[in-house]
């Protein structure tokens, strides 16, 4: 397990070594694989969890059976975390989007750790304050912005959290298939589709299977405004 990227997580960041430590080792480690499916929109939620390797999607279905993604989170993130401060049924559904390793911490053993360290409390919000300023971004961009403007800003998203520099570009090893890049957008997967032919036929891109090579990426982030 990396211990460098599970520090980097806000339940762990306000803690010194030897109480991280203990905090991890009474952690549950759970693995899971490409599209298995943690817990569903509605399920109980008793259970924050930090991502260690891999990819978790977070995502709602509507009445109709229409999905969107709120969220595609990586190593160093977390989630689940709502439900320590707001007991309830999850509001989304956590779907593994390869193969993933997750440290899961329950709500119960938690309690005594917020107690003894108020601190962590004050990471968790702040976390969640972020999660909300997130959120609040989406919906103006889903007001405001067209649909190649969302795309672009998605990419560069992505590309910040999950890029690789190489000589060509920022290559971003997504695993999104087509129709999650879409659900994550807003936008129909023909719509979004047609926005990353023209990227790619401007120069300012190349696809390829589940990731994708910026080549341009300041003509990108200039199209996400």
């Amino acid at each position: 397990m990396d211990t460098d990227i599970v520090r980097s997580a806000p339940l762990f960041a306000a803690l010194d070594d030897e109480a991280s430590g203990s905090l991890r080792d009474g952690m549950q480690q759970v693995q899971l694989t490409r599209a298995e499916v943690l817990f569903a929109e509605g399920d109980q939620g008793d259970r924050l969890y930090v991502i260690v390797e891999g990819k978790i999607k977070l995502g709602r279905t509507s009445s109709d059976g229409r999905e969107n993604l709120l969220a595609v989170l990586g190593p160093g993130e977390m989630f689940g975390e709502l439900s320590l401060f707001d007991p309830g049924p999850r509001t989304a559904t956590a779907t593994s989007v390869g193969d993933s390793v997750l440290i899961g911490l329950g709500n119960d053993a938690l309690q005594p750790w917020l107690l003894q360290h108020p601190e962590v409390a004050g990471h968790l919000l702040g976390a969640l304050a972020r999660r909300l300023r997130r959120t609040n971004d989406s919906l103006a961009d889903l007001v405001f912005s067209d649909v190649p403007g969302r795309v672009a800003k998605a990419l560069l998203d992505l590309a910040s959290r999950f890029g690789r520099r190489t000589d060509e570009g920022m290559l971003v090893a997504h695993e999104l298939t087509q129709e999650e890049l879409a659900q994550l957008v807003g936008a129909s997967r023909e719509t979004v589709n047609k926005a990353l032919a023209d990227f790619a036929g401007r120069g300012w891109l190349r696809l390829e299977a589940r990731a994708v090579l910026l080549l341009d990426v300041e003509r990108l982030r200039h199209r996400s405004r």
